[in-house]
């Protein structure tokens, strides 16, 4: 790898024993994949609840030739928040997940899978408009919200798209996080 691994913490303290779980995980996905230019961890402790105890967030963004691959472990659903409320639990699913999206990235990298037009985009749905200050969010297939700007829909619409219209997307990384470059109303949408 190019660059040091970054780790940072939220909400809690630094944990030798975590950053050290950290590395090792990131040494295999280097392993993996020897063309990693970099990798930053963040976990952050996410509200202390009564009944369930620690509940962890981790995400990663790996730096690879040509684009970044982003994972983000948040528990979505109450039984995920009660089942297991452990840092370490929450590391392994993570980097589970980055390790599938590294594999695939891989994969196309190596043309072992053909990439369509349609596969490089997704349908998502309008969640939300606030037309004075020129953006929106989509509710995506994954259940999250990304935001979009005014200036990301293709046939510059914003004017005429609803909230529940339904939409195609391309998903890149912003300054803040993931977002919708690219958005179009899906043919035969209303509106």
């Amino acid at each position: 790898m190019e660059t040091p691994v970054e780790i940072t913490f939220h909400n809690m303290e630094s944990s030798p024993a975590v950053e050290a779980e950290i590395r090792n995980r990131v040494e295999k996905l280097d392993r993996m994949y020897n063309h990693l230019i970099g990798c930053r961890v963040s976990v952050e402790h996410l509200h202390r609840q009564h009944r369930t105890g620690n509940v962890y967030e981790v995400h990663i963004e790996l730096r690879v030739p040509g684009e970044d691959v982003v994972v983000s472990r948040e528990p979505h659903h109450a039984r995920e928040r009660y089942s297991d409320p452990d840092v370490n639990v929450a590391l392994r699913d993570a980097f589970k997940t980055a390790e599938r999206r590294l594999v695939e990235f891989k994969r196309k990298q190596r043309g072992d899978v053909k990439v369509h037009e349609s596969d490089s985009f997704f349908v998502g749905q309008v969640s939300q408009l606030y037309p004075n200050e020129d953006h929106g969010f989509l509710l995506t297939h994954e259940g999250t919200q990304l935001y979009f700007h005014r200036n990301s829909l293709v046939q510059r619409d914003f004017d005429e798209i609803r909230v529940g219209d339904r939409v195609h997307f391309v998903q890149t990384v912003g300054d803040t996080g993931p977002i919708a470059s690219k958005v179009w109303r899906v043919e035969g949408a209303p509106g």
